[in-house]
Formats: structure tokens, C-alpha cells, sequence
């Protein structure tokens, strides 16, 4: 499929007409790809699955994931050629599971990315490395912090497929880049702001899947919406300590880009991370609950790594533990639970 490029006269960012990829072909990708098309960009869109870049082409729909949305397949360039999606973006939006980062980009060509601005849509930390996609991108594809922005939440890719009003916080330390991206996300179903806040809004967007993971299991045990109500009440305290102790800038951890994204994360029927904890909650084992899955629960991942990270900070964390402990010593949901129970207030 070809693509006409329109090639301007230098102009201020905002005024610019920017290329620009998506990487990853799961439900936020999907969704993120739905969003751009409808605002009349041409999308240059990876997809791992060459079956399914396949099916796209053909018949306009992922045949994976949100398959009620229909692509415009003259704003959409599909292949599974990493560096030839790549090649001619200004923007590119990352949206693959956190597990398999390292593992995409480990062997790409440093200097085809480094000068490009990188737009995370990943919720997660790269277990291989234990860092967060922002650190990642500068640290190991030497991507300049200011090139480097969050898309995080609260939004889930099947209420966008819907068209139901959403939001995102666009965060960047660049304010230009933030409101650039803003503008092409920004449409009658989407609403933005921006954010310079791109450490304590990338680990916000992890650690809310940990604490989504404990809103299943508590579920799953037969707790009721006054105990939630109090686990959600720690969590976001948990996460205003931690990411006040690992980049301590002034951020209202109230607005929606922290609790709000807490908030869609630990109650909606769309959360993965809660389902999973659920099944944890009703007896499962980790294994067969993933097997039962077919998306990944981020915050599988992302509990040993926040651990691990913490043990640095050493920042007190009890539902985070918790949650550690049922999923990766074992313990009893039951009897870990109780034990928590009596850490709340």
C-alpha cells in the first residue's frame, strides 16, 4: 500500500504535519490507530502477526481485538516490517505489552530511533531491565528525555471502540510535544490535557494495575464495595508515596491522570488486571488464570519489578506486598488478604 507524504516549509511544531507509526497490534494500538485515522491522519501501523496485518487489509477490521472498528484503509499503512514502519515517522506511539519491549527493539538500530519523538502507550515496566518505557527509551535507545511522552489514561481501548467520552493525559517535558500530540488525539469522543509529569504518570499507570490485580482478588474472596472502597482509598496513597519518593515534583495526585486511571482500572468489567486477580481470588492458579486470559495482565509483570525497584526506596507498601505475595510466594489469597485487612485504615 502506498502513502503520499506532503513535505512543508520548516513551521512551529504545532502547525507541522508529522508522520506517525503505531507499534503494536493489540486493543490500545487498535484503538490509538482508531483515534488518529478519525482525525484524517495516515498511519504507518506495526503488527507482529502477519495473519492478522493480513486480515486487516483485506477486511478492514483487527480480527483480534475491538473488531467492531472499521479502518479507512487510505489513512492506514499495515506491515510487519519493523524498520520500514519506522523509517519515515517523526512520531511513534509504542502500544506492545511490556513483556516483549526489549525483545523488539533490542537488536534495532539505535540511530534509525534516537531522534525521533517517542510516544509511550505502554502501561507496564520491561521485566528484563526493570525500568519503566520512558527510562527504557533513554537509556538503552538513547532517545533525549524531551523527545520522550506518555499517553496514559483513564481510557480503555473498548469504550473508545465504542465512542463513549473519554480522556487522556498527554505528558512530556517538552510542553510543545505534549500539546502536539494533544491536538491529534483530541476529538468529539476524546478529550486531553497535558502533563510535564512523565515519571509519576508512567509508574502511576503501572502500579494501578497491581492495585487493579488486588480489586479482583478482593472480588474474587466475596469483599464488598465498602472494603474497595477503603483498598482503593490505600492504593492511591501507595502511589503517591512511591512516586513522590522516586521523582518528587509538585503533581496533584487527585486529577485523573492518577486516581482517575486508578479508579477505571480497579472497577471496570474492561480491566484486564482486575479479571485476572478475580480468577485469583476464586481459586485459580497464576498459570492456568493467564492461560484462561487471551490478553496480558500488565500488572503480573509489574508487581516483582515494582518490588524489586522499592527495595531501593524502601517506601511502605502493604497492598503492593500483598499482591506479591498471592501471586509469586504463593500465599493464600484467603490468609493474605486478612493479614491486609488489618494494615488498612
Amino acid at each position: 500500500m502506498s502513502e503520499i507524504f506532503i513535505f512543508l516549509l520548516p513551521l512551529k511544531m504545532s502547525e507541522e504535519v508529522k508522520k506517525i507509526a503505531v507499534i503494536g497490534g493489540g486493543s490500545w494500538a487498535t484503538a490509538l490507530v482508531k483515534i488518529l485515522t478519525a482525525q484524517n491522519h495516515v498511519v504507518n501501523w506495526w503488527m507482529h502477526n502477519e495473519a492478522s496485518a493480513a486480515h486487516i487489509i483485506k477486511y478492514r477490521h483487527n480480527p483480534k481485538y475491538l473488531q467492531s472498528v472499521e479502518f479507512d484503509l487510505e489513512r492506514i499503512n499495515v506491515s510487519t516490517d519493523l524498520e520500514e514502519i519506522m523509517r519515515p515517522a517523526d512520531i511513534v506511539i509504542i502500544a506492545t505489552p511490556s513483556a516483549f519491549l526489549h525483545s523488539l527493539f533490542h537488536d534495532f538500530p539505535k540511530e534509525k530511533i534516537k531522534d525521533k519523538i517517542i510516544f509511550s502507550a505502554v502501561k507496564g515496566i520491561i521485566p528484563e531491565v526493570n525500568e519503566i518505557p520512558g527510562q527504557y527509551y533513554h537509556k538503552y535507545l538513547d532517545v533525549p528525555y524531551d523527545n520522550i511522552g506518555i499517553i496514559c489514561g483513564p481510557c480503555h481501548a473498548e469504550e473508545v471502540a465504542l465512542e463513549r467520552l473519554s480522556y487522556l493525559t498527554i505528558a512530556s517535558q517538552d510542553e510543545e510535544v505534549a500539546e502536539y500530540m494533544a491536538a491529534r488525539l483530541d476529538n468529539r469522543y476524546i478529550k486531553t490535557t497535558i502533563s510535564d509529569d512523565i515519571f509519576g504518570t508512567e509508574y502511576s499507570a503501572v502500579l494501578k494495575n497491581v492495585y487493579s490485580i488486588a480489586s479482583g482478588i478482593c472480588s474474587g474472596l466475596g469483599y464488598g464495595d465498602n472494603f474497595q472502597s477503603v483498598l482503593v482509598s490505600n492504593a492511591i496513597q501507595e502511589i503517591e508515596n512511591f512516586i513522590d519518593e522516586v521523582n518528587p515534583i509538585h503533581r496533584d495526585v487527585k486529577s485523573s491522570a492518577y486516581l482517575g486511571d486508578l479508579l477505571v482500572t480497579a472497577y471496570s468489567k474492561f480491566s484486564r488486571n482486575r479479571t485476572f486477580g478475580y480468577m485469583i481470588g476464586k481459586g485459580y492458579s497464576v498459570k492456568i488464570a493467564q492461560l484462561e486470559m487471551d490478553m496480558i495482565a500488565e500488572g503480573y509483570y509489574a508487581t516483582k519489578c515494582i518490588v524489586e525497584i522499592n527495595k531501593e526506596y524502601g517506601v511502605e507498601m502493604p497492598i503492593l506486598e500483598a499482591v506479591n505475595n498471592i501471586i509469586y510466594e504463593k500465599i493464600s489469597p484467603f490468609i493474605e488478604i486478612r493479614i491486609l485487612s488489618e494494615k488498612l485504615s
